[in-house]
């Protein structure tokens, strides 16, 4: 069983550090909000189980709440993000057209100084 949730704290951990690059690196805020909700959900949750399963900390039926917590708020969160920003006229990179066009109201995007 410890050897599971090593391997569970190590994939969750590997997750955390993905979603931490994402987010330094990927060029707009769009990119940033889905490496950040995607990859950061997954670890946490991965973490989350890795230290139940270790039996190190008692944590029982509220680890599983917070677990399933977060895999029900956290993709709902990052959708009214990502809406948020596209609204508010936030510069998207790597694409070609906008494909929310006529669908949403667009603020113009901010002048460069």
């Amino acid at each position: 069983m410890i050897v599971i949730a090593m391997l569970l704290l190590t994939l969750g951990a590997g997750f955390l550090l993905i979603a931490a690059i994402g987010v330094i690196r990927l060029p707009d805020p769009l990119q940033r909000m889905h490496s950040a909700t995607k990859a950061g959900t997954l670890g946490t949750a991965l973490m989350l189980g890795g230290v139940m399963l270790s039996g190190v900390v008692e944590i029982g039926w509220t680890g599983l709440l917070a677990m399933v917590f977060l895999l029900l708020t956290l993709p709902v969160g990052a959708q009214l993000l990502g809406r948020a920003a596209y609204v508010s006229g936030a510069p998207l990179e790597g694409l070609e057209s906008d494909p929310l066009e006529g669908e949403l109201e667009r603020a113009k995007p901010p002048i460069e100084a």
